[in-house]
């Protein structure tokens, strides 16, 4: 995914409400961008870090800026910017960087489906077979390079596994696949101390045959792709 124009560095200054943040350009000027993150970011925000912006260039826009990248508690970086996932995923498949999802000529996404009404983020088809795939932006890090999801409870997140199970007793392939939007995480895993029921589906998911699938995304200001296979400890 190319940034166009490149993304604009800043110093992370403050968040307040949900899509607000403040920050601070190198021109030293004081300035609210726009927060495309609903979720805590937690470990992800801190006070006086180098951040990146991506420019709208739309001066009909209130906010101009909208934080994409920032640097974590220990060094990293992650990107913030949720909406990110579903297309880097998307560039990925196309460009034949995820073997396991290399085998299919069609691709579609947000098409409904499921009993919960749901619209499932990727449908790939070919040959006469269907796979569903459910793409997950991880940014929370625990010790030693862990990833988790979520990092809140999420009703959402439980709802799409219980789909997943669905369409594979149905007899498609059905995929969770993460996309972590953090240079530090290695393993990927269900997040039991914050949404028990989600981790506990995650395990029935994976014994009913979901499959669970996490890659790491390369980022500079220029640029962010999806190069690394990580750890499923699920």
């Amino acid at each position: 995914m190319q940034f166009s124009p490149k993304l604009r560095s800043a110093t992370f200054l403050r968040r307040y409400k949900r899509f607000l943040v403040d920050v601070r350009l190198d021109s030293g000027e004081e300035i609210t961008v726009h927060c495309p993150n609903t979720g805590r970011m937690t470990n992800c925000l801190v006070e006086g870090s180098p951040c990146w912006l991506s420019d709208s260039q739309n001066p009909k826009r209130k906010y101009r800026y909208s934080l994409e990248w920032v640097t974590t508690q220990a060094g990293y970086w992650a990107g913030v910017n949720t909406h990110r996932a579903n297309a880097l995923v998307v560039e990925a498949i196309q460009e034949n960087k995820i073997s396991e999802l290399s085998e299919y000529d069609v691709l579609a996404t947000e098409m409904p489906y499921g009993e919960e009404k749901s619209r499932i983020d990727i449908l790939l088809s070919g040959g006469g077979k269907q796979c569903y795939v459910e793409v997950k932006s991880v940014t929370l890090e625990g010790e030693a390079g862990v990833g988790y999801f979520p990092d809140a409870v999420s009703t959402r997140g439980q709802k799409h596994l219980r789909e997943l199970i669905a369409m594979k007793a149905q007899g498609h392939r059905a995929v969770l696949f993460f996309c972590v939007q953090h240079t530090g995480i290695r393993d990927v895993r269900g997040a039991d101390h914050i949404d028990p029921l989600y981790a506990s589906l995650l395990t029935e998911a994976v014994g009913q045959g979901v499959e669970v699938l996490a890659y790491g995304v390369n980022f500079s200001p220029e640029k962010a792709q999806v190069v690394t296979q990580l750890v499923v400890g699920c």
